[in-house]
């Protein structure tokens, strides 16, 4: 007789096989623990027992596969919310965007508008924004829509504005937005440079060449086969002497190669060499 840790094992088999063949979402390659805790707590919060039951309703009910999508989709980021990561890019920016005379970034699977917004920011304080181009790439294209219109409440962008000073910020974040009833939205000339897109780490090809690729939040989900396989579409897509920013999980020795040199001694930032 089948356990029943051995049921459930099928049981997240047969929905992720039944989100891929009916919708196109691909999480069948990524890793099992954080993903069976996501579950876990869709069901608690669904009110169910099995995951043939969240399966059975995810196959007949829009909504709720659209609220599954979005639980195993990466977690929006709040503006400079990681201050350290902030200060390294404007290490960084100049030094392998300054040589290209229309340099692209790429913030695969990016986690909301917010994340996009602070780089921008950091592109504009660099003098870097005229000629730079961000895009923004999500697999899921209701994540997708709402970051492409979003805005934020005052109260939340006064939230960030330490933040925003720990990354080296010397002026108001204010002066990047304008604000409408109470809600701010990224000045027009810094939000024409975003690009947004649908994307699909897990199934498409590359679709352009950048010199600054940045995925730290989406990797850690991913299990080896599917990390190996997004980290040669980064090094399929990352220019001579691009630099790529991944998650501090991952270290150069393990995925890199010969072909990376870190950037920093402590973080996972490598340009390309070979």
């Amino acid at each position: 007789m089948e356990t029943a840790s051995a049921i459930e094992a099928l049981e997240i088999d047969l929905l992720l096989e039944a989100l891929y063949q009916c919708h196109g979402f691909d999480f069948r390659n990524f890793e099992r623990a954080p993903l069976v805790r996501r579950l876990h707590g869709v069901l608690r919060q669904a009110g169910l027992t099995t995951i043939s039951a969240l399966q059975d309703r995810v196959l007949h009910d829009a909504r709720s596969c659209a609220a599954l999508l979005r639980t195993l989709s990466v977690a929006p980021a709040r503006l400079f919310d990681e201050p350290e990561q902030a200060r390294l890019q404007r290490i960084v920016l100049g030094s392998c965007l300054r040589a290209s005379p229309l340099p692209r970034v790429w913030l695969a699977e990016c986690a909301g508008a917010q994340e996009a917004w602070s780089l921008a920011i950091l592109l504009a304080e660099e003098k870097l924004h005229p000629h730079t181009e961000i895009f923004a790439t999500v697999a899921n294209p209701e994540l997708l829509c709402e970051a492409s219109a979003a805005t934020m409440s005052m109260a939340a962008l006064d939230a960030c504005q330490q933040n925003y000073r720990d990354s080296g910020g010397a002026g108001e974040l204010l002066d990047y937005f304008c604000v409408e009833d109470d809600r701010a939205s990224l000045l027009p000339a810094l939000r024409s440079k975003i690009v947004w897109a649908q994307y699909n780490l897990s199934t498409d090809a590359s679709f352009n060449e950048f010199q600054l690729i940045m995925c730290r939040r989406a990797l850690p989900d991913f299990g080896p086969l599917l990390r190996r396989r997004v980290l040669q579409l980064f090094h399929d897509s990352l220019s001579l002497f691009g630099v790529l920013a991944i998650d501090r999980l991952f270290g150069a020795g393990e995925t890199l190669g010969h072909c990376y040199q870190p950037v920093f001694a402590s973080e996972p930032w490598y340009k390309r060499i070979a």
